[in-house]
This record gives structure tokens, sequence and C-alpha cells, in this order.
């Protein structure tokens, strides 16, 4: 089939486009900004420039298509006015799939019980679909409460919170019931759909094996990553405050978690079973689902993340948080090649030493011995090569890329996991490029004081480093570039 897809950078969307296309079909996808999909290493698809708040755009969108998938939402833009524009959007891309004899509409939408309590957030999916069926293309919805899976937002947010928070005052919508879903089992019902026919013109309501509280699914990430909280429930703390302090202790801003956490007052349980009659699907448990979460960000194989693809910096320092995960990365531009940027990295830590600071490595080797760890007695095996596997001084060489990469992984005694990649980059003006990114995993409360304890002497040490790695590569003679793997 020839088949549309919108909502293609996000979270569902970037996720969903590779499985259609391992699946046969000949794939569109429209974009505001087409030069976002640059890149991504899906294989051939064809993108069209479009806005589905802008129906004059879509007719050329829509030419030759199949089936087309409703995959976004307005909540992105703001806290206020995001039903208005859903109702836009979702007219207008009903009504252009029409025109252009679309034969199905697939849309995710959320769950919960139509009624006086269901909040604003919830209503408005529920309202898109609706409008998606009125322009008279049959629709097939599914609805889903909690995502569960690397880099969704409702994930993100019971990680955060769980990591940050040993004792924790909880509203009282942390005791309501909710079925999350795993986000295989999201992307299994979406791609399996259009090889059914009868899934078509109806309603499905999607979720996991398993029924849970929110204070439930906090309790089992916990025990996930062998975390010991404490929740106390209280009859205060409003959804507005609840999302203020989500913003305070979370990146995740106000304006995403107040809606999020509104629909929490309400429970979201599968009452309609039809999903598992048309549909053969082998539902992924809760805990089973956290698991492979954490498993894809510890690896950082995490396809889409909620808050989209960060934009690339030319030089400086920049620090973010993505799942959880703390990375500060750092770009120095350099005259020498990418390869002599490369030598230079490679041949660090053992008898060379870490080429700045070493007084402060040594040091921290020395700490990690006394409590019990590896310390920097190890050095390395070779002084010019290296290849995966390799102990290098505290750290283990995770993955080498000749003449590119070299990512490291600590092996000393922290709260938490840490890395430290080094990329050298060649530059289309001349030069190139170290990219030196260090990530760490904070393990819980502790983990984060650890973190922030030692930032100013990390800060130091790694700038200082990123520079000499610049200046070690610069000051070397042209030469044939050594082996870096044997």
């Amino acid at each position: 089939m020839r088949v549309l897809v919108t909502g293609a950078t996000g979270y569902v969307g970037g996720r969903l486009v590779p499985r259609l296309l391992a699946a046969g079909h000949n794939l569109v996808c429209l974009a505001r900004k087409p030069g976002r999909l640059a890149g991504r290493g899906w294989g051939d698809f064809e993108v069209r420039e479009g806005d589905v708040l802008d129906r004059s755009s879509l007719d050329a969108a829509f030419s030759g298509i199949d089936a087309a998938y409703y995959l976004v939402h307005s909540m992105a833009e703001g806290e206020r006015g995001f039903e208005k524009r859903d109702r836009i959007a979702a007219k207008n891309f009903g009504a252009a799939a029409r025109e252009a004899g679309v034969q199905r509409i697939i849309y995710l939408g959320g769950l919960g019980v139509d009624n006086k309590d269901l909040s604003s957030h919830l209503a408005s999916r529920q309202q898109v679909g609706d409008l998606l069926r009125s322009s008279g293309v049959p629709v097939t919805e599914f609805r889903a409460a909690i995502v569960v899976g690397s880099g969704s937002i409702s994930f993100e947010m019971i990680r955060y919170l769980t990591e940050r928070l040993p004792v924790m005052i909880t509203p009282r919508w942390v005791t309501t019931r909710s079925q999350p879903i795993a986000i295989q089992n999201v992307l299994d019902y979406l791609t399996d759909c259009l090889a059914i026919p009868e899934s078509a013109g109806r309603i499905f309501e999607i979720g996991g094996p398993d029924v849970l509280t929110y204070g439930d699914m906090m309790r089992e990430y916990a025990a996930a990553r062998q975390l010991r909280r404490f929740l106390i429930a209280v009859p205060v703390l409003t959804p507005r405050l609840s999302s203020y302090w989500v913003d305070l202790v979370t990146p995740i801003p106000a304006s995403y978690s107040q809606p999020l956490i509104e629909g929490l007052k309400s429970e979201a349980i599968v009452n309609d079973l039809s999903a598992r009659d048309v549909f053969d699907i082998t539902l992924i448990p809760y805990a089973e689902a956290v698991r492979r979460a954490l498993e894809r960000t510890r690896t950082g194989d995490t396809e889409t993340y909620w808050a989209g693809a960060q934009s690339p910096r030319s030089e400086g320092v920049s620090t973010r948080e993505v799942q959880g995960v703390i990375v500060e990365e750092r770009r120095v531009a350099s005259t020498a090649s990418a390869q002599a940027v490369f030598d230079a990295f490679s041949g660090i830590g053992g008898d060379r030493g870490w080429l700045y600071a070493d007084a402060l490595w040594k040091i921290r080797g020395l700490m990690d011995r006394l409590i019990g760890g590896v310390g920097m007695r190890r050095g390395r095996r070779n002084a010019d090569k290296l290849r995966a596997g390799d102990a290098l001084d505290f750290w283990r060489v995770e993955a080498v890329e000749a003449g590119r990469v070299v990512r490291l992984r600590a092996e000393m005694k922290v709260p938490g996991s840490a890395m430290l990649e080094f990329e050298a980059r060649a530059r289309p003006e001349g030069g190139s490029m170290l990219i030196q990114t260090a990530s760490f995993d904070p393990r819980g409360l502790a983990g984060l004081i650890y973190w922030y304890a030692l930032y100013p002497i990390h800060q130091t040490i790694f700038s200082g480093m990123a520079k000499a790695i610049v200046a070690c590569a610069e000051s070397m003679p042209a030469q044939a570039p050594r082996s870096p793997i044997i």
C-alpha cells in the first residue's frame, strides 16, 4: 500500500516508519519542515511538505495515498488552545483524505471513559477521532493509556520522579488505576491493522496485561532499578500544583505534564476487549516493558524521544537530560585532520596519561581503590592500539570505529553508569571537530548528588582534556595514520 504518515518526527511516528517500510509499504511522510527527516537512516521513503493546520497544503501531500496515519497532536504548541488546534487539524486532515479517495485513516488516541470526569486532554483526543470519522473515510482508532518505552513522555515522568525522590508526597491521582501498554505492542497494533480489513471503521481500546495505579508503576520501576521508595498519599495537591512540581524536579515542562496529570484523575482501563479478538498480539507485562526501556537507555539504543531531536551545536559546551541520563557534550574545532584528532584521543590513558590534570585522575583512581574499585592500576594493553573490550585504567573500551570514534564505559565504583565518548568529525571547510561526550545515568538521589557535587571538577577536567587533545593533534607531524584495531 502507499501509506502517508503524519508525525514521523514524533515519538510513535518515528518508530512506526521503519516498521512499515520493513512490512513492504510504499511510504510518504508529511512534515512541516522536511529537513527534519533528513539523515534518519530508515530506508527509501518520500517526504512531502504540508501542515495539518493549513488545509491548502494537504492536497498535493495526499495524492496517490491508500491509507494515512494521523499521529499528531497540538499539546507541544503550549497548554492553552491545544483543543482548538486539534479540531482544526483533524477537520483539515479528514477533508483532504476524503477528497483524495483515501481508503482508511489510522489514528492513535487516548483511553478513558467519556464522562464528566474526562480531562480536557483526553476529551480532545477522543473528539479528534470523531472528527476524522465525520469525514466519511473509514477510521481505525486505537485508544491507549500510558505508553511504556524509552523516551516516552509518560514513562519519563515515572522515571524522573522515582529516580529523584526517595520519599514522595503524592496526590490522590497516583491511586487511579490505569492499563499501561508497551510501545512495542502499540507499534504491533498500528502496523498489523493494515493487513486486517475487519479492523477498518472500528475503535479499539488497547492496553497491556496489567492494571496498575500510577503509584504501582513507580514502585515497579523502583524495583527494577533496585531503589527503595516511599509514597505518602495526601488529599491535596491539585493537577496544576503537581505539574509545577514535575516541572521543578524533571525536564518535563508544566505545559506538557498538566494535561497528562489531568488525565490521571479518571481510570484508563480497557473495557472493550475486541482488540484481542481481532489482533493476534502477545501483550508485554509492565515489568518487562520497563526492563526493555531501561536496557535501551543503557545501550543508547533509543529510536525516538518525546522532546524530539536535539539541534547540533557548532562549538562550545551543552548539557541536557535524555531519558534520565545527563549528557554533557563538548565541541572543539581543530585545524588538524580528523585522523590526527582520532590518533590523539585513542592514545590516552596508561603510561601516556590523560593529557590534562593527570594528578586529579590519579587521585580519583586512588579513591576508587580505597572503596574496593579497580583504580588506575590496569593501564592499557597497547600504548597505541585499542580494541573493543580492552581495559583502559578504570574504563572499559565499549567500541572503536577506526579514524572516528572511541567509546568508554566506566568501571570505577559510582552510584550510576558513566560513559565517555570521543568522536573526530571532518569539517567541510577543512580541519575537524572533536566531539567529546560525557554521560551519566544516576542511580537514584545518590547518583544525582554525586554528579552535581563533582560537577565543578568534571567541568575543569573534561574541558581541559578536550583542549589538550586538539592541541596534541595539531602538534603531530603529518604521517600515515596508525591502526587503532588489532
